[in-house]
């Protein structure tokens, strides 16, 4: 589902930051809302507390409905991007935990592994929303260098930073900025190292068994 949001973006280019995770008339909005109700089902299928999911995620869904009506509004952009950010780092948090549960490596471990990754990636770019919405002029692009950077430039950011493929054309510039990029590379090395390493450990070890 994010994966095909990050395919469907381009077409909605001319829509605010807004519009893109909003609910209301908004077909992205109704998107995201979509993938919030699909994390959640995720969730509940882990060992995580399906009770902290849904603390979490029912203010997140209100606050993403707001935005399509507010889209303007900084302190409901804000809040719903560090609820978003919360979300989806504990949406991940029960998918690795889920993969580390067993010494098992099943088809839906091997689905989760992707999952968590991209799940991530998603909630460091909130995290980068709230950044530049707190220290304006945080990061910088090649293009429109001084404009506040789109929810989607800081997912592609993320991406590229998560997956250690080299610096993006979106850079940060100020000290808080670059302290999370510093945090989400040695997430995505951790991430490799620990996870990867482990799925594809067990694998060798049950075909040799």
């Amino acid at each position: 589902m994010q994966l095909a949001g990050v395919l469907r973006y381009p077409f909605f280019t001319d829509l605010s930051i807004g519009a893109w995770e909003a609910g209301g008339c908004s077909l992205l909005g109704l998107f995201g809302v979509g993938v919030l109700l699909l994390a959640v089902w995720a969730v509940r299928s882990t060992p995580a507390l399906t009770r902290v999911a849904v603390v979490i995620g029912v203010p997140v869904v209100v606050l993403t409905l707001l935005e399509g009506l507010l889209p303007d509004n900084a302190a409901v952009v804000v809040t719903s991007s560090v609820l978003h950010a919360a979300f989806y780092f504990y949406t991940a948090y029960g998918l690795i935990r889920y993969m580390f549960h067993d010494n098992w490596v099943t088809r839906d471990e091997l689905w989760a592994t992707g999952a968590a990754f991209t799940v991530v990636a998603w909630g460091f770019a909130y995290v980068y929303l709230v950044v530049q919405a707190a220290w304006p002029g945080s990061f910088t692009a090649a293009v429109d260098p001084e404009a506040a950077r789109t929810f989607f430039e800081m997912l592609f950011l993320s991406f590229t930073t998560l997956t250690s493929t080299g610096p993006s054309d979106i850079l940060p510039i100020e000290a808080h900025a670059r302290s999370f990029v510093m945090i989400e590379q040695v997430a995505g090395m951790l991430y490799l190292a620990m996870v990867l390493g482990r799925v594809v450990g067990l694998t060798i070890a049950r075909q040799r068994g």
